[in-house]
């Protein structure tokens, strides 16, 4: 009997056998969502979910990766007042009980009836210093690296603080809302300050609470390490990160599927297409398309290996390039 969706995506985390190799993508439905705020305003909560069910019902995916659009702001009044280092030392968590973090999970609930239990769920969070880049006022590049070289503490305890709080989202959207686990989205930063000293001891720490916190209530948990954009990261630093499948920018980093599957121990490794307007995925003919899964499946093999992309595709793509991959993927 042919594995079920969800079995087949079991499978493939675990880098057991599987019957064809499982397929996913995802892209936004709100056209700002670092910006939109979905906590008031129920217009944007709509266009969310109903965006999930228009997507679902048009490619019927082997999994979902629930989208957090129009929470992707903090809402700590604190943060607003921040405009030197110390000023973190007062951070104090919201708590779970907070708006932000049971909307979320009633967002996930709402979703989890679209999809019943066909197929697995991963709901999308962001990591702590990237939360500080929509929430912090007047954001830039260098502000990080500026607040750490005036106060390395402070700024661990701010992003502790925050990691709490998102360790607490963590755990109800799959305890309490019904997901299967998180698509945990981590980044180097760009400042040559940043480094991986610097980034072990006041990034790292929070993260790695965040995941324990996932994993304590699922063991099927993603960790995404983001090449958005052109962002390079090394991803050397995230080989200790505790989760069940990994997925970076193979075109961004250099570094296929077959690689990366070495470089994470051997673990389950999802990916291969690029996710810009510029690429194949997106632009090709339905021969280009399955030519180039073929490609990357001769070259990383079909045990451990999620097809997918190094990011979120352009909105606009015809659903119909994304079921290419999944009949090559099959045959």
């Amino acid at each position: 009997m042919a594995q079920t969706k969800r079995e087949l995506l079991q499978a493939a985390l675990d880098g057991r056998a599987v019957d064809r190799v499982p397929v996913g993508f995802w892209f936004h439905f709100l056209a700002h969502p670092e910006q939109s705020d979905s906590l008031t305003d129920k217009e944007n909560l709509r266009k969310n979910i109903d965006g999930h069910r228009s997507f679902y019902e048009g490619f019927l995916p082997d999994f979902v990766k629930l989208m957090s659009d129009g929470y992707f702001l903090y809402p700590h009044p604190e943060l607003k007042k921040v405009r030197r280092a110390a000023d973190f030392s007062s951070l104090q968590p919201l708590g779970d009980k907070h708006p932000w973090i049971e909307a979320q999970v009633a967002l996930v609930k709402q979703l989890q009836q679209i999809f019943g239990k066909e197929v697995f769920t991963f709901y999308n969070i962001f990591a702590p210093a990237r939360v500080l880049e929509w929430s912090l006022p007047d954001y830039t590049k260098t502000l990080l690296g500026d607040f750490i070289a005036e106060d390395k503490a402070a700024v661990k305890k701010g992003l502790d603080v925050i990691a709490d709080d998102i360790a607490s989202l963590a755990e109800k959207v799959i305890a309490d809302g019904g997901a299967d686990g998180i698509y945990f989205s981590v980044q180097n930063i760009e400042d040559k300050r940043v480094t991986q000293e610097i980034y072990e001891q006041v990034i790292a720490p929070g993260e790695q609470k965040i995941l324990r916190a996932a994993n304590a209530v699922s063991k099927n948990n993603i960790l995404h390490i983001c090449g958005y954009e052109g962002h390079h990261n090394d991803l050397s630093w995230y080989t200790d990160y505790d989760a069940k499948a990994y997925n970076w920018a193979v075109k961004v980093e250099n570094i296929p599927l077959e690689q990366g599957k070495k470089l994470f121990k051997g673990r389950t490794v999802l990916g291969g297409f690029s996710n810009t307007e510029n690429d194949i995925l997106y632009k090709g003919d339905k021969e280009t398309i399955q030519a180039e899964t073929r490609r990357l499946l001769k070259n990383a093999g079909s045990s451990g290996i999620i097809l997918g992309a190094d990011c979120t595709v352009p909105s606009n793509i015809a659903l119909e390039h994304l079921n290419w991959v999944r009949e090559a993927a099959h045959s």
